[in-house]
């Protein structure tokens, strides 16, 4: 929404923004989950979560079986309606290909939805993270190198807003769990113009992130390569993959208007 168009409270659904609150609630780490966990993480009451549940299901969203729901593959549909109306990955999309192709290893790009990444394009060549990742995917921004190129892009008030007074969730041992930590981290991020995250998302996994600009040097994504941690140092990253990330990101600034 552009933030210069008010809504009035008398025009919104309230039922239409409880039912997205409760499709909210779902992810990887909470993938199946009953009425009370749901009402618990969405904040609304018991009995709210219970009918927007029922009817997710009776949609075809979510399936049940008396006490606990999952969200079916349907629900993609409300994602692709979005992600087919972006241009970015169009256009990203085919630089990715041959990005990946050229290298041998997986990339992706993202943009910053609050707190937290969503992966709009990905070319993997093999798995190196434990869940699975695709168009629509979410991840914290604050132990991402993707995330961090993204929240280096804000004023720096914006990027502290959003990390919060901390302390920040730890994905594993190496994450940065501290407000000022990370900002640090940001401040390095926007001197060297890339991040490199070393196993803080999750263990055995690296990437490097460049921002993705558009022609007026505007920030409008983030692109990283990602590979097992044993096959590459930190220096090692930064040699061999980072002038292949700032060609691609040289070529997608000329187009992106």
């Amino acid at each position: 929404m552009r933030a210069d168009l008010a809504i009035a409270e008398r025009d919104m659904m309230s039922g239409l923004s409880k039912g997205l609150a409760v499709i909210e609630t779902f992810s990887a780490e909470r993938p199946r989950q009953s009425i009370a966990e749901v009402a618990a993480a969405s904040g609304l009451d018991r009995a709210t979560a219970r009918r927007c549940l029922l009817t997710l299901a009776h949609q075809g969203y979510a399936d049940w079986d008396g006490k606990f729901f999952t969200l079916t593959p349907r629900v993609l549909r409300l994602g692709t309606a979005c992600l087919a109306t972006m241009p970015l990955p169009q256009i990203v999309q085919p630089f990715l290909d041959a990005l990946s192709d050229q290298i041998g290893e997986s990339s992706s790009v993202s943009i910053l939805d609050g707190a937290e990444i969503v992966y709009v394009a990905r070319a993997a060549q093999q798995k190196v993270m434990s869940i699975a990742l695709m168009p629509g995917s979410r991840l914290p921004a604050h132990c991402t190198s993707m995330g961090r190129v993204l929240l280096a892009a804000l004023p720096e008030a914006a990027a502290r807003a959003l990390l919060g007074p901390g302390p920040l969730a730890a994905r594993t041992p190496l994450t940065l769990t501290e407000p000022e930590a990370v900002m640090a981290a940001l401040t390095r991020i926007r001197a060297e113009g890339h991040a490199l995250n070393d196993q803080e998302i999750e263990t055995g996994l690296r990437s490097i992130a460049v921002p993705v600009q558009d022609a007026r040097g505007r920030v409008v994504a983030a692109m990283n390569i990602g590979v097992s941690a044993a096959r590459a140092t930190p220096d090692e990253m930064r040699a061999r993959f980072l002038p292949a990330l700032q060609g691609v990101q040289d070529s997608l600034r000329k187009m992106l208007r």
